[in-house]
Parts: C-alpha cells; structure tokens; sequence
C-alpha cells in the first residue's frame, strides 16, 4: 500500500467518526498536501546518501591518497595477506619483497595497510575500503 492510499484511509476513517459525534465537518482533520509523499521519497535518498555512499566515497579518496603516497622501504600488508617491504614504485604497481630472494609485483589498489617508518616509532595507516 501506497502512503497515499493509507492517508485516504486515516481520512475516512476520521471523518467518519467526525461525522457520528455530531461535530460540524469544519474541524475535521485536513488530508496532507499531494506533495508529501515526495518530501518522504527526498528525505529517504538524502539519509542514504549520507549514511551510505558519502562514507564510502571518503574512505576511497583516503585509500587513493595513501596508495598514491606509498614509497621505497614502506612495509605493506595485501588484501590477500602478504606481508612485505615496498622495493620498487611503478605507475600502477609495486615491487613488494616478501622474503630473501623474492619480489612479487602487485597492484597499487590490493595495498590494504602501509606502515611507515617515522623517527623512532612505526605509523601505521589502513588503506582498508569499509
């Protein structure tokens, strides 16, 4: 059912039991204008929109950043759970060391965290899309 056919029904409903009280039409409860359920329809994108996809358009841009700003000696954990040391930097992927004598090429966009040597501490940062 339409909110537009519930609200036909509330107002029969009422004005029926206006009606069998006695009381004039007059005050009678007024159906809502023909543009509310559009203001329902409006309210609704605009509470998924920020509740959904403006999160995950940020949290993208913020991985694209992090990607982009991956440099030689960055230790790197994958999506897929390798565990390396960035060797090399390429357009669109890395050169990863995972172990002595061995080097896997990968792509930029399964880099899921980078922790970067600053000073005396590690700074981690997640690159992870929620």
């Amino acid at each position: 059912m339409s909110s537009s056919s519930l609200t036909f029904i509330f107002a029969q409903v009422t004005n029926a039991a206006v009606s069998t009280t006695g009381t004039s039409d007059a005050t009678a409860p007024q159906a809502p204008p023909g543009y509310t359920p559009l203001l329902y329809i409006i309210l609704f994108v605009a509470m998924i929109y920020f509740a959904l996809i403006r999160p995950q358009q940020q949290a993208k841009k913020k991985q694209e950043e992090t990607i982009k700003g991956s440099k030689t000696g960055d230790k790197i954990v994958t999506s897929s759970g390798i565990h390396g040391v960035i060797t090399n930097v390429k357009e669109s992927t890395v050169i990863v060391r995972v172990a002595d004598n061995v080097k896997l090429e990968i792509e930029k966009s399964h880099i899921d965290k980078i922790t970067r040597p600053d000073g005396d501490s590690e700074k981690t940062v997640t690159a992870k899309v929620s």
